[in-house]
């Protein structure tokens, strides 16, 4: 008798152990990158590991990390993940689960080891992300799980030519705002964003060391290498992708300090040959006044927008294209939130000896349907008329070196424009122009008006209110990036055909 219980306990326990050698066993290895979870919380890293070639995730991590309950099913026949009323059942035969009655696939069936239940890590977003709280999101490339409404733009970089000069790209999408500081030795991207799912070169190259994630979280570090010389870099916004455009010159070769030996006099008695003078490069300095400011919101829409901002956000993005591209420099008549008054924005102009004068604003409606940019240049009344009229005889002439003469321009601070009243136009039709092409103009593209801003500048000058922001589609464009991208741009192409105008003019 003891000799048949022992041979059916025997053939049992034989049974049990083909039982459990036919299911799967996640005796695998560990991946060469580990998984990182992104939240609110912070950051950790997450245990997978690879069986076959498929990475598996624990659900006693899976529970731990998103307070879920599992358990074994028999009747079923399965395996049920439980959050907050809501179920899950996942197969231990197939590679499917039923989340809360509805059939999603998976890469492969649970898998079993020891007393640990090992998943797909494709469970997380097909099975989980149904019936979580939060958003999760895989992105196995970068080996990062989002959980959480984080913003994570995906940033990739290359280096487009060694150069010299170096020019390189920074990708950043969705689009973000960027801002760009200048260190010691290197350049600094700021993205907003809360962390950055980063894919940058592993090299340098030219004049670029390195392209980097930065110390600080959401930066990238662009390190220049021996022999750089000025660094810039250049964002804009279009079809929903931020990109920054780095280029880094070389140092500038030293000019030949040699003293040339003094030209021999002319022969008595020769002509004295004229002497020639270097007329002024135009555009040399422009002046970008964003509207109000301080106290002074200026527009507000109802959505909660407001001009002041807006203005000095369009400003900032217009001063780093035309720095970056032009050389120009670039002065705005502030750089905060401060209350500046009309007559300090024209005296800061007209003190810097500027060549160009623009104001950005946004506009208001009694009409909710009315949308649209608009240019403004002055018009004169009749005593601005005369004063433009009487501007060259008002001009002092001066005795200087050599014989020639030199004129100093007397003319009232409140009528300075009346003199450039015909450039004023001229620019004002090339904004209109380039406007047009990027961003939607109203049924009044260009108009003239005595505006006061204008008046006491002494140098071409022009207004546009970029928006309406009584209209609520406006208002949303006004504010975001690719719109306040598109207008920065179509300024700048208006800026650059104005000094091909003002070149041609000055031409021989």
């Amino acid at each position: 008798m003891m000799g048949a219980v022992r041979g059916t306990a025997a053939f049992s326990l034989a049974i049990l152990v083909l039982l459990l050698a036919s299911l799967p066993q996640a005796q695998g290895t560990a991946p060469a990158t580990p998984l990182t979870l992104l939240s609110r919380e912070g950051r950790r890293q997450v245990p997978t590991t690879v069986v076959s070639g498929q990475e598996l995730i624990a659900l006693d991590d899976v529970a731990a990390l998103f307070q879920v309950t599992v358990r074994e099913d028999t009747l079923a026949g399965g395996l049920t993940i439980t959050y907050r009323g809501r179920t899950i059942i996942v197969s231990r035969d197939q590679p499917m689960a039923s989340v809360s009655g509805r059939v999603v696939t998976l890469p492969s069936p649970a898998i079993r080891s020891g007393n640990r239940w090992f998943v797909p890590l494709e469970f997380l977003p097909r099975a989980l992300a149904p019936i979580y709280d939060a958003r999760i999101d895989l992105r196995r490339g970068s080996r990062l799980l989002v959980v959480g409404d984080l913003r994570v733009p995906r940033v990739t970089g290359r280096i487009d030519s060694p150069g010299p000069p170096t020019r390189a790209t920074l990708e950043i999408a969705p689009a973000a705002p960027v801002s760009v500081a200048t260190e010691a030795g290197r350049l600094i991207v700021r993205i907003d964003a809360d962390a950055l799912d980063a894919a940058l070169p592993a090299d340098g190259a030219g004049l670029i060391g390195q392209l980097r994630l930065g110390d600080q979280p959401s930066t990238v570090a662009v390190v220049l290498a021996n022999g750089a010389g000025p660094a810039r870099a250049v964002p804009a916004t279009a079809d929903g992708v931020t990109r920054v455009t780095i280029e880094v010159a070389g140092v500038a070769a030293p000019t030949d300090t040699t003293i040339a030996p003094p030209a021999a006099p002319p022969p008595a008695g020769a002509a004295t040959p004229p002497v020639l003078t270097t007329s002024r490069a135009p555009l040399q300095t422009i002046v970008i006044d964003p509207g109000h400011g301080g106290d002074d919101v200026g527009a507000r829409g109802g959505g909660g927008a407001v001009e002041k901002t807006v203005t000095l956000e369009v400003a900032r993005r217009l001063r780093t294209l035309i720095e970056m591209r032009l050389g120009v420099r670039v002065i705005l008549t502030r750089e905060n939130d401060r209350a500046v008054s009309l007559d300090e924005r024209a005296a800061l102009a007209n003190n810097s000896k500027a060549d160009l004068f623009l104001s950005l604003h946004l506009n208001t409606s009694p009409v909710p349907e009315v949308a649209g940019a608009e240019v403004f240049h002055l018009r004169l009344d009749r005593e601005g008329e005369d004063a433009r009229r009487a501007a060259a005889s008002e001009a002092v002439p001066l005795p200087v070196l050599g014989g020639a003469m030199r004129t100093i321009d007397v003319i009232r601070w409140d009528l300075a424009q009346a003199r450039h009243v015909e450039a004023s136009a001229v620019f004002a039709g090339i904004l209109e122009e380039d406007l047009r092409a990027q961003v939607m103009m109203s049924g009044r593209p260009r108009q003239e008006a005595p505006l006061r801003v204008l008046t006491g500048v002494n140098m071409p000058a022009a207004l546009i209110e970029m928006a309406y922001l009584t209209n609520a589609q406006q208002e949303r464009l006004a504010q975001s990036d690719a719109y306040q991208g598109s207008l920065a741009q179509a300024i700048y192409n208006a800026v650059v055909a104005f000094r091909s105008y003002l070149e041609g003019r000055s031409a021989p």
